[in-house]
């Protein structure tokens, strides 16, 4: 059984997760910044994911794992958080889609299958864990070789605390006060060390900004808050 959990996050977010399909709750922000991420992961698979299988890792309660069902590929979404899973399950009856969702983390999951998806998502999970260096070595066990494999995390420095933490949770109101620690925020030079320790090479690296006038998430070239990383399976 993986020990790689840190209960008192799944809690946190199981607490909530009658809400995950509320696009006003405090959700919201994945809504917002679901089709970017989407659009990103599309492109770097070649323009299209029909036919793939994919895993969605910390899938919570579906967003990104019902997106990635609707482009055609054939979709695994696994979290621990029962409570999300359950409303995740829920939610197909209304989208009418076919997700196979598991209560198992990455980690337990290489114990069953091995090398077997095309392409691995886990975005906003990382830093929600005790050791993220074992679930980027989880991923690279369970994508196949040449396969493509996406994080998104948060950079850790002054900026990303004062973004991510002191705006977006109590200025902006935008996340549930608590959401992040700013400990478990992740530097790309760290993310990249245990990629590449786990047989993962970096492809592309883009960041994500949030305009608080506009209102408006937008992909760019400042990863210094939120960012996303593409690798590749060697």
């Amino acid at each position: 059984m993986n020990s790689n959990v840190d209960h008192e996050e799944v809690n946190k977010f199981a607490a909530l997760a009658a809400r995950w399909w509320d696009r006003n709750s405090e959700f919201k922000p994945l809504h917002d910044i679901n089709p970017l991420r989407l659009n990103y992961i599309k492109e770097q698979c070649g323009g299209t994911l029909e036919g793939k299988r994919i895993l969605d890792v910390g899938c919570g309660g579906g967003i990104l794992s019902e997106s990635l069902a609707l482009e055609g590929a054939t979709v695994v979404g696994i979290d621990l958080a029962e409570a999300g899973l359950e409303v995740a399950k829920l939610h197909l009856l209304e989208s009418g889609l076919d997700i196979d969702y598991q209560s198992i983390s990455a980690e337990d999951l290489t114990e069953k299958e091995t090398e077997s998806f095309d392409v691995i998502a886990c975005l906003e999970m990382l830093e929600h864990v005790p050791d993220p260096s074992l679930v980027i070595e989880a991923c690279s066990k369970l994508v196949k070789p040449q396969g493509q494999v996406f994080f998104s995390t948060i950079n850790r420095n002054p900026k990303s605390y004062f973004f991510a933490i002191v705006g977006a949770e109590y200025v902006l109101n935008l996340l549930p006060k608590g959401t992040h620690n700013y400990e478990k925020f992740i530097r790309p030079s760290e993310i990249d060390e245990w990629a590449r320790s786990s047989e993962l090479s970096i492809s592309s690296m883009i960041g994500m900004t949030y305009n608080p006038i506009t209102k408006k998430y937008k992909l760019g070239d400042d990863v210094s808050v939120n960012y996303m990383v593409h690798y590749e399976k060697k």
